[in-house]
């Protein structure tokens, strides 16, 4: 079964390409940047180039599809492939809800409780929490892959859009998905409304520890490491809800277009930017790469 893209503007497809590009460029030099200087190698630092793996995997997932799509004028994808990139996908996204909870969780800690941050950051609990949020996010997610992948398409086999998304897919079968439906909610609670509900407590912890602090740089420098996660968050967060806990029968392509862009490109472009920017530790490691570049020449 071949399930056939509208044919994307050329516009459209600059934009996402440098979107791309932008995002590709500054996560690599974000994981170059954490792993080859020793004062980033903190807890803080190790989830954040997690977050940029699966920034740059996003991109990587989806773009070079579209792209050949876009340069052949073949713009068909199998049904196996299109089940695939649902799962990588989603995958992708879920692991990013949970590594963001536990960015905010770090930052609980590190500010709230600064004399147990050694124990309870240790390493064997940050690769504990890795491997947990890599295969918990694989099993949710192939369950809803593997339903899709053995559903009935006796209609139109067409989706108006850049990307494979389960709800498009949904619309063309003609089973009845409604239970499938309440499973998803269910997936969405644990894969977007528990990490949601861990980063607003952290939160809130963290603003009043805040304001209880005597010192202004002090208060300052945690409120912009915040601040930044924040920005990132919502942006994700935003995108991800309006696409996947809408009902079936409202479903946009082109509102799932734009909303497709925001979780897989957007993010990926400004994270590392976000977190650059706005923390003098990474800005130090720059400078420190870029002094020892010209240096050499």
């Amino acid at each position: 079964m071949g399930l056939i893209h509208q044919r994307t503007p050329t516009i459209f497809f600059a934009i996402v390409l440098f979107m791309a590009s932008i995002a590709l460029l500054g996560n690599c030099l974000l994981l170059f940047l954490i792993q080859t200087n020793s004062t980033l190698h903190t807890p803080m630092y190790f989830f954040l180039s997690q977050l940029a793996c699966m920034d740059m995997g996003q991109v990587l997932i989806v773009v070079p599809k579209m792209s050949v799509n876009f340069l052949t004028q073949r713009n068909t994808i199998s049904l196996a492939g299109c089940v695939a990139q649902i799962f990588l996908t989603l995958t992708m996204g879920s692991s990013e809800c949970f590594v963001l909870a536990v960015m905010s969780y770090d930052r609980y800690v590190a500010i709230c409780r600064p004399l147990q941050y050694p124990v309870l950051m240790r390493r064997t609990i940050c690769l504990a929490m890795t491997v947990g949020i890599w295969s918990s996010s694989s099993l949710l997610i192939m369950a809803i892959a593997l339903y899709v992948g053995f559903l009935p398409y006796c209609g139109s086999n067409v989706i108006n859009h850049f990307v494979c998304e389960f709800p498009a897919l949904l619309k063309l079968s003609c089973a009845d998905t409604s239970t499938f439906e309440k499973m998803v909610y269910v997936d969405n609670v644990i894969v977007i409304l528990l990490p949601v509900s861990i980063m607003v407590s952290s939160y809130i912890a963290i603003l009043v520890q805040i304001l209880s602090m005597r010192s202004t740089e002090g208060r300052h420098k945690a409120l912009g490491t915040c601040l930044s996660h924040l920005c990132v968050v919502s942006i994700f967060y935003s995108a991800t809800m309006l696409t996947y806990t809408a009902p079936v029968d409202s479903y946009s392509a082109e509102r799932s277009m734009i909303y497709s862009v925001c979780i897989t490109v957007v993010p990926p472009m400004l994270n590392p930017f976000i977190y650059s920017l706005r923390n003098r530790d990474v800005l130090a490691a720059a400078r420190k790469l870029f002094l020892k570049c010209t240096s050499q020449k």
